[in-house]
């Protein structure tokens, strides 16, 4: 054991069911005291196993607090993800989600982007402030364990649309039937707002 590079690399692959609390809707969550790990120290963009002590800390101060899950944000105070998925809200019919370079850019993330490319949603990533997400129309986390998930409030602030009037949700349904190989373009969007 050392701390210098090692000379091999060993791969595992393991199985398991997973019914976690990822898989229910409408997460209450709040801002976390705890920061996303500083680009400068780690390679934020890998999923490293180490990355999640953070992410244990920021998840169980949410949890010790009586919600669902934490939000992350950056040291620059720009919200970067939650504890173990990215992050997208709903404003004015448009899909926000913060830019590279503080967060784990993940593959259902891109899976978004996607869907909402083919269903004519906008979406842009930007950084922002977690008063700027508080009381937008819907809200959600993406990730692996997560797939999409509702989010209900952000720091006891709900969301404002019906989450099944919300375009989120349709790109929750779309991605549903992504992953069962199932034709989604009924799902398509006329423009909302001009």
């Amino acid at each position: 054991m050392a701390l210098s590079k090692g000379q091999k690399s060993y791969l595992v692959i393991e199985v398991w069911n997973w019914d976690n609390g990822y898989l229910a809707n409408k997460m209450r969550i709040m801002t976390s005291s705890f920061q996303r790990p500083n680009p400068k120290a780690f390679k934020v963009e890998a999923k490293v196993s180490g990355h999640y002590v953070n992410s244990i800390l920021a998840c169980q101060e949410a949890k010790d607090k009586g919600f669902d899950e934490a939000l992350v944000l950056d040291e620059n105070g720009n919200v970067a993800e939650s504890s173990g998925a990215n992050v997208f809200f709903e404003k004015d019919g448009k899909l926000f989600t913060p830019a590279k370079g503080n967060i784990l850019p993940g593959i259902t993330r891109a899976t978004v982007f996607q869907i909402c490319e083919e269903l004519g949603i906008p979406t842009e990533e930007k950084f922002f402030k977690p008063e700027e997400m508080q009381g937008a129309d819907a809200g959600f986390f993406c990730g692996t364990a997560a797939e999409i998930v509702a989010l209900d409030s952000l720091d006891n602030i709900a969301f404002t649309l019906d989450w099944e009037s919300s375009l989120s949700s349709k790109v929750q349904q779309a991605y549903r039937h992504l992953v069962l190989e199932e034709d989604y373009s009924y799902l398509k969007t006329q423009p909302q707002y001009v």
